[in-house]
C-alpha cells in the first residue's frame, strides 16, 4: 500500500467571508484600542494580535499526518513529528463534535496506554468540508487492520469527555463559576 499523507496546508483554505469578518473585528479592536489605550497600547495590541494570528496560521499550515509501514506519524506544526508504531495503536475511530458552527468529525487513534491522539489534516467540518473524509478514514483503518493482529485491537471505554458535549461542559462550568462568585461575594459581605 502507498503511504498516505494528510497536510494542513492542503486542507485549510480560509474563505473570503471569514477573512472579511476577521478584518472587521480587527478594525473594531484597533479603533477601541486606539481610543482607550493610546498609541503605545494600540501598537502593543496590534503586535500581539499579529503574533497570535501568525502562530495559529503557521501551526495550521505546518500540521500533517502520515500513514505508512512504520505506523502513524503526527506533526502539529511545532517541533518534530511523533511516530506511533502500529503495535501501539489499539483503536481508530472518529470523534464527532457538534457546536455553534456545525458538526466537526476528526479521526483519532487510541494508544496502548489509553492516550488518544487526533490526526491533524484528517477531519471534516462545515467550515472546512472534506469531501473524501470517509474514504480517507477507511484507508487509514485498512492500513491498521493489515498491519496489526486482531487480538491487539479493542474499543476503549468511553470517558467522561466523550459523553459530554462542549455545550454541556460550558453550562456546567458556567454554573460552577457562578456558585464560586456568589460564595466569594457572600463571604466578603
Amino acid at each position: 500500500m502507498n503511504e498516505l499523507i494528510f497536510r494542513g496546508k492542503d486542507r485549510y483554505r480560509p474563505s473570503w467571508s471569514h477573512v472579511a469578518i476577521l478584518a472587521v473585528l480587527l478594525a473594531v479592536e484597533g479603533a477601541a484600542a486606539a481610543v482607550q489605550l493610546g498609541a503605545t497600547g494600540f501598537y502593543w495590541l496590534l503586535g500581539g494580535t499579529a503574533v497570535l494570528v501568525g502562530l495559529a496560521l503557521l501551526i495550521t499550515l505546518r500540521s500533517w499526518t502520515a500513514v505508512g509501514a512504520a505506523g502513524i506519524s503526527i506533526c502539529w506544526g511545532i517541533g518534530r513529528a511523533r511516530t506511533h508504531p502500529w503495535q501501539e495503536i489499539r483503536w481508530i475511530d472518529v470523534r464527532e463534535t457538534r457546536g455553534e458552527y456545525g458538526t466537526t468529525r476528526m479521526a483519532r487513534i487510541t494508544l496502548a496506554d489509553g492516550r488518544r491522539r487526533s490526526l491533524p489534516g484528517l477531519q471534516h467540518s462545515d467550515t472546512y468540508p472534506g469531501p473524501d473524509f470517509d474514504v480517507d478514514f477507511q484507508r487509514v483503518v485498512n492500513w491498521w487492520e493489515l498491519t496489526t493482529d486482531q487480538a491487539l485491537r479493542f474499543r476503549p471505554p468511553r470517558r467522561l469527555r466523550d459523553r459530554l458535549s462542549p455545550t454541556a461542559l460550558g453550562v456546567v462550568l458556567g454554573i460552577l463559576l457562578s456558585v464560586v462568585i456568589v460564595a466569594v461575594v457572600a463571604v466578603r459581605s
